[in-house]
């Protein structure tokens, strides 16, 4: 009899067991296979970062010319390229750091402070074009390293530091222009150089656009194919695991800003021949807008993801919804409103990919 209820018993378990999982485990097949599609796309975005941006850029560019045909013609394109042109470049050196876990608030005020110095020199001082620009750039790339050692050797975060550098690079600038607006009429004809545009057809393409597209192109490979460019991405993703891996992230963060400040030296030069001038009063935006590209790009701003294709599309993102809302008539306090909204909702998109699971 004991023999028997224990046999008993050991059959009726299984049998319990084979039915109760049946029902249980449907409702978690639904739910897994409702929540498939949402996943996959997380992973494909988180694999793929420029997909997102892109998708926006082509919505944008199809939305504003069916709003008005004007758009997508090849001077207001043109337009928008030599608008975007300066932003881009600048956006590009704000990349590589944001791609170090790090911020830079100064990018405007050494842009126009490079842009100052180089027309000074050349018409004030009487410095040939070259020496002028070369001045300049140099000046630019020393503004990015001294950033670059206050983050790695005084050890500030990178927020204070060009906090701090951006309020004194503008009041050297006012120092340096005393104010004043230089003249492109006065300048050498290299500093202007750049604001000359080649017609293709309709459609004109500027020299800085092209010195654009080849930064872009240089940098892309860098990232892509050197170890500096592996050493950049892992130390954005985790500065101690890096450091712990052999990299040495001191070096590697003084590299990334003296490259940045390079970059915004050569987008001072493109903004003078853009404007045709060297102005002090401009500028006060492009800190904003260049981290505005950046995000919208699909660069995290904690470090590690991201790459400058994605800061392209985003330039051309903040470039194409600008012009399309002027010529739509909207008022530029909506415009902004626009912008805002876009980056916030970049941000947002950012955390979620964040929570990808593999």
């Amino acid at each position: 009899m004991t023999t028997s209820s224990t046999d008993s018993a050991s059959t009726s378990v299984p049998a319990a067991s084979s039915t109760t999982p049946g029902p249980a485990s449907l409702p978690d097949f639904d739910d897994h296979r409702t929540a498939s599609p949402r996943i996959r796309i997380q992973q494909l975005l988180h694999a793929n970062p420029t997909l997102g941006p892109l998708a926006v850029l082509v919505l944008a560019i199809v939305a504003f010319t069916f709003s008005n045909p004007r758009f997508f013609s090849a001077p207001n394109l043109s337009l928008v390229l030599a608008q975007v042109t300066v932003i881009a470049v600048l956006a590009l050196g704000q990349t590589l750091i944001i791609l170090t876990a790090g911020i830079d608030l100064s990018v405007g005020a050494i842009a126009v402070f490079s842009s100052i110095l180089m027309a000074s020199l050349a018409v004030k001082a009487g410095l040939p074009g070259p020496a002028a620009l070369a001045t300049g750039l140099l000046l630019g790339t020393a503004m990015g390293a001294l950033n670059g050692f206050l983050v790695t050797r005084i050890k500030l975060p990178p927020f204070i530091v060009t906090l701090g550098t951006l309020t004194i690079f503008f009041s050297l600038n006012s120092v340096v222009s005393n104010s004043e607006t230089i003249r492109g009429a006065d300048m050498p004809a290299l500093l202007t150089w750049t604001g000359t545009a080649i017609p293709i057809g309709t459609f004109r393409l500027t020299y800085g656009s092209i010195i654009m597209l080849l930064l872009f192109a240089l940098v892309l490979f860098a990232l892509r194919n050197t170890a500096w460019g592996r050493h950049v991405y892992a130390t954005g993703d985790d500065a101690e695991a890096a450091r712990l891996a052999g990299i040495r992230t001191g070096r590697v963060l003084l590299s990334v800003y003296t490259a940045a400040g390079a970059l915004y030296a050569i987008g001072a030069w493109i903004l003078i021949g853009r404007l045709a001038s060297a102005s002090p009063n401009v500028g006060t935006d492009y800190n904003l807008d260049s981290i505005t590209a950046v995000v919208l790009g699909g660069a995290s701003l904690f470090g590690g993801r991201g790459g400058v294709l994605g800061t392209l599309i985003g330039a051309l993102i903040v470039g194409v919804f600008r012009n399309g809302l002027q010529l739509a008539g909207v008022e530029v306090v909506w415009q902004g409103f626009a912008i805002g909204l876009l980056v916030l909702v970049a941000v947002s998109l950012d955390q979620w990919i964040r929570k990808v699971r593999t």
